[in-house]
């Protein structure tokens, strides 16, 4: 359990995949955190000063090794704090298949991506996972992925799942997790990612032309309920883990 002001180390891919609301989140509780943009060469420091690591999205894949080297260093980083030092963890679509990865799961192309306000629902063992406490048993939130977790690592346990998608949210105890779907949104993210080349082209595959606004109206509807359920995400997480 930590007895100081927790600190935090956040893997960020690409700059308008940040924290988002979580941001706020951790600001009132008096939370540190330092970013490190790892797809702009920063290098991943020690995690001896971290009690918590959160890794967010990006446009690259996890099997990019090549093309990414650091995207092998992170999955060793990510092993090191969850398998290790066995510190909290929390992955966001990139990141929640990079967690994967990293515990030796298995990440490869969805049969069919998901982008859009789409519909997500709780396992039974979801259901009375600590991290889902208060979560409800189902609601719609942000997608925008064409990958996806095919195989968790052993012991874990699949927390939210879709129609579309077998394993929407995954935990390894009850401080690691990761999530599949955006919750950490606001009123910019759309226009934001929508300016990603590769997030731009299967908005325009899903949508259509004026995808960006269907889109943006779409999310404004759930905007209340997507940040009440972040709230509870992350309260849950913390509660857990500090």
């Amino acid at each position: 359990m930590v007895t100081s002001t927790p600190r935090i180390i956040v893997f960020q891919h690409i700059a308008c995949e940040h924290p988002g609301i979580f941001r706020s989140f951790m600001a009132k509780d008096g939370i540190e955190w330092d970013a490190v943009e790892l797809d702009e060469g920063e290098p991943i420091p020690s995690l001896a000063k971290y009690d918590a690591v959160i890794s967010m999205g990006g446009p690259m894949d996890v099997w990019q090794e090549e093309e990414f080297p650091w995207i092998a260093k992170e999955k060793e980083a990510i092993h090191e704090a969850v398998s290790i030092r066995k510190i909290p963890f929390m992955g966001v679509c990139l990141g929640h298949q990079m967690l994967a990865e990293a515990l030796g799961g298995k990440v490869d192309l969805a049969k069919e991506g998901e982008v859009g306000m789409l519909s997500v629902e709780m396992t039974e063992e979801g259901a009375s996972h600590p991290l889902m406490h208060d979560i409800p048993a189902k609601f719609k939130t942000l997608q925008w992925h064409g990958a996806e977790v095919k195989k968790v690592p052993e012991n874990s346990t699949v927390l939210v799942q879709s129609s579309k998608c077998a394993v929407q949210a995954f935990a390894v105890g009850e401080t690691a997790f990761g999530i599949q779907f955006h919750i950490e949104t606001g009123p910019d993210t759309v226009d934001e990612w929508n300016a990603v080349p590769e997030y731009n082209e299967a908005l325009k595959n899903t949508f259509g032309a004026g995808g960006a606004d269907r889109l943006r109206a779409e999310a404004e509807k759930y905007d209340n309920e997507l940040r009440e359920i972040a709230r509870t995400l992350y309260k849950n997480w913390t509660r857990c883990s500090f």
